[in-house]
């Protein structure tokens, strides 16, 4: 099936989050304060947005947020080609570090992506989170050193 990511509006990402994160949350729950601020990328299967993510940066760091795949597509490989496009796409602003708030029952897929779960953990709402992050050490040339 042809997939294509693509950057759209944060708006565009709300329905996806809202559906998948906190459906029994109102829509508003998942709007971020700082939208406006972020990068949005969204995948698409024959044009249809079927999963989201969101960049923020702040003092060299990139944190992703908003992950979301729909229910039915999950498990097939869309989130893991979206995540890898914006891992890329972080990796282009000079940062030092990506991280994210990942729900703990989630933290086997985020290790597949050079993540590592920090100490921190806490609770939202009744969702057990961990902060996983992944440090990008440069060369003097600036190339990410692996």
């Amino acid at each position: 099936m042809e997939t294509y990511i693509k950057e759209i509006e944060a708006q565009a990402t709300w329905p996806i989050r809202h559906q998948v994160m906190w459906p029994n949350k109102p829509i508003e729950y998942v709007i971020l304060p700082n939208e406006n601020k972020g990068k949005h990328y969204g995948l698409f299967l024959h044009d249809q947005l079927i999963a989201v993510i969101s960049l923020f940066m702040m003092n060299q760091e990139i944190q992703f947020r908003k992950f979301a795949t729909l229910d039915i597509y999950q498990g097939k490989g869309y989130g893991s080609q979206l995540l890898t496009y914006a891992l890329k796409e972080a990796l282009k602003d000079n940062c030092t570090k990506i991280w994210c708030n990942a729900r703990t029952d989630k933290i086997h897929f985020y290790l597949k992506f050079g993540l590592e779960p920090t100490n921190i953990n806490f609770s939202k709402d009744g969702v057990a989170y961990t902060i996983m992050e992944k440090s990008i050490v440069r060369k003097n040339n600036g190339e990410q050193d692996r």
